[in-house]
């Protein structure tokens, strides 16, 4: 994998490995981050639910990451919330936000949901869609508030890259049992409309375009057995405007990221651009060894009326 090629480098147009994870505050989750980073190797990290103040972020994690040719872009807000960039391959124009961006629970209450900066000649945006709650508050007609904005400030969708959790499954084939979600946030039309505007701007979701009828993955629930019977959904996209896409080698969901001690319920997601250092290994890497049989018991969700 190629290394940083100093401050402001964002003329680098070689290969390069995007990774996008939800490390569900990273504090917590520095003993997985960091051997994880010395494993893989991704040139450009996008974090989200750092849960950190952009100070706190520098001073738990400043000096490692810095150590391992990483430059910083962090938007913070303490205990909720908060995105990072790192990167090896340039940091430049960095924006935290985006034009037009709503807030809750007023317009001007701008939550830590958004950080972008131009890295290897690509403008790549580290995002944590709005859950949205449920269909009846206002906190899911803000998710679509947000969405609908950011589909607004992509300004260059060939060259965008937009990594995060969506909060959003595309299709019923990104959760372990449709059924089980019918009447809650991630699945309903309208958030799956908004979600669609970005392929109607020309983005490609590319894990989905290289594995289209696998059962992929990228949060399980941390109730017991979800994980290890594969009772998952895939929410954690990286959507790439038509000049990256088309530079896709490989694109996959790091499951063992979230084996083992004290995971997030997230996985990360990769794409490697140009060449693909570990060859075409996903849909995901490893796959499960126990995974339920497609019509098995049904599993109700925890936020299921009774």
């Amino acid at each position: 994998m190629p290394r940083r090629i100093g401050v402001g480098a964002s003329y680098y147009r070689g290969p390069m490995r995007v990774a996008t994870w939800n490390v569900n505050s990273v504090k917590q989750r520095i003993p997985r981050l960091l051997p994880w980073l010395d494993e893989r190797r991704p040139d450009v990290v996008c974090l989200q639910e750092t849960k950190l103040s952009d100070d706190a972020f520098h001073e738990v994690l400043g000096a490692d990451l810095a150590e391992r040719g990483y430059e910083i872009a962090h938007a913070g807000q303490g205990q909720w919330n908060g995105v990072a960039l790192l990167s090896r391959v340039g940091l430049d124009d960095v924006r935290v936000g985006f034009d037009g961006m709503p807030g809750y629970p007023t317009p001007e209450t701008l939550e830590a949901r958004a950080v972008s900066a131009v890295c290897g000649g690509l403008r790549i945006h580290s995002l944590y869609v709005p859950n949205g709650r449920s269909p009846d508050s206002d906190h899911y007609t803000y998710k679509l508030e947000w969405l609908a904005a950011l589909a607004k400030a992509v300004a260059d969708p060939s060259t965008t890259l937009l990594c995060g959790d969506m909060n959003i499954a595309p299709a019923d084939a990104d959760l372990f049992d449709p059924e089980a979600f019918a009447g809650h946030t991630h699945v309903t039309p309208p958030e799956r409309a908004a979600l669609a505007e970005f392929a109607a701007l020309g983005m490609r979701d590319v894990v989905r375009d290289r594995w289209p009828d696998d059962r992929v993955f990228s949060y399980w629930d941390y109730r017991a057995g979800m994980f290890h019977k594969d009772l998952g959904m895939r929410i954690d996209l990286i959507l790439a405007g038509e000049s990256a896409a088309g530079r896709v080698e490989a694109a996959w969901i790091d499951r063992k990221a979230r084996k083992g001690s004290k995971p997030s319920d997230h996985a990360p997601v990769i794409v490697d651009l140009d060449e693909a250092p570990d060859g075409n290994i996903g849909p995901v890497v490893p796959p499960p060894s126990n995974p339920a049989k497609p019509g098995g018991a049904k599993v109700k969700l925890p936020q299921t009326p009774d």
